[in-house]
């Protein structure tokens, strides 16, 4: 979520958690007449993307895009974009995770209303420039057993259509890619208001590698690319824990 410094998310005590992975994704545009739009995420095969490095993607000196980062094999150690690239003004303003087969809230999060960057704009001194772009999250080992969870984000758009609004989401555990979520979020209006909700199925993990990911907390890392025709707009950042309740 945008328009915040370095967090942590911790799981709610007395409720169950869960896993990742794709399916079905809906988007109510309340300024669009409060319609209703169901997408099917993408399957890539990133096998047959050209590999390629964080080091060369910064080396190539052309926008970065969809393919270039299915070709990755490591997440990434710093930002491929720069915050003022978000020429869309995206801002993310709530975001909610919850298990599908049991309706359990898992997590939730919302930037305070009426939160305006430009107050802060005097501050001197060194600028964060992941503020707002990195999340920590701790689960519980149960997290990682969960078969079907819904993560439903609001984001607001600014003055300018968006015609295709797509995110790349890679999980990665000690280097190794876990799973790959590719969403398009379609059309935005000028100035609307969206909610969308990415439908995680994801694949039941062997007991010894759910074992090592609880053992090194944080070691689960994710990059979240944003896109607008093709062109990254936005990078965001997570590590996660499974400990929690240990």
């Amino acid at each position: 979520m945008n328009g915040s410094r370095k967090k942590t998310a911790h799981t709610i005590k007395g409720q169950s958690e869960t896993a990742v992975s794709p399916a079905v994704n809906s988007m109510d545009r309340k300024s669009a007449g409060g319609m209703l739009k169901k997408l099917i995420s993408r399957r890539n095969q990133t096998d047959k993307y050209p590999v390629i490095t964080e080091d060369e993607l910064r080396a190539l000196g052309t926008d970065i895009s969809p393919d270039h980062v299915l070709g990755l094999r490591a997440v990434t150690e710093d930002y491929l974009c720069k915050p003022e690239d978000n020429v869309y003004n995206v801002d993310f303003t709530r975001f909610k995770i919850r298990d599908l087969e049991t309706g359990t809230v898992l997590f939730e999060i919302a930037k305070p209303p009426n939160c305006d960057p430009s107050e802060h704009e005097d501050v001197v001194g060194d600028v964060d420039t992941s503020a707002g772009r990195f999340v920590r999250y701790q689960f519980t080992p149960a997290f990682l057993k969960l078969r079907t969870v819904g993560a439903t984000v609001e984001f607001a758009v600014g003055d300018s259509p968006i015609n295709s609004f797509r995110m790349i989401e890679r999980h990665y555990f000690q280097g190794r890619l876990l799973k790959n979520f590719d969403f398009d979020f379609g059309f935005c209006i000028p100035n609307s208001c969206n909610t969308c909700e990415h439908i995680y199925e994801f694949p039941q993990l062997p007991e010894d590698l759910i074992r090592l990911m609880v053992e090194h907390p944080y070691e689960t890392r994710s990059d979240s690319f944003y896109f607008v025709d093709s062109k990254l707009i936005m990078h965001n950042k997570a590590d996660y824990a499974y400990n929690g309740g240990q």
